[in-house]
């Protein structure tokens, strides 16, 4: 009998080393996808920051006497 209990707990043995590398590999992902979305938040902030200096230059050129499409076109780096 003692047998049987010590093969039925290196099953259950198995089975808990799968189940905890499993646990860590679902961690790990939920990490990384954490990581992944503040990195796109913060690629957001720096885009509305570009998108407000950009808007300010076609203002301060619309303001000089230029029409609106020479002005982004200034702003976009063009003559």
């Amino acid at each position: 009998m003692t047998d049987e209990n010590n093969k039925e707990k290196k099953k259950c043995g198995g089975k808990g080393k799968a189940m905890f590398a499993y646990g860590i590999i679902q961690l790990g992902s939920s990490v990384v996808s954490a990581v992944a979305l503040a990195a796109i938040a913060l690629s957001f902030c720096s885009l509305k920051k570009g998108a407000n200096v950009f808007n300010e230059c076609v203002e301060e050129v619309q303001a000089s006497g230029k029409s609106a499409s020479s002005a982004v076109r200034f702003c976009n780096g063009g003559k």
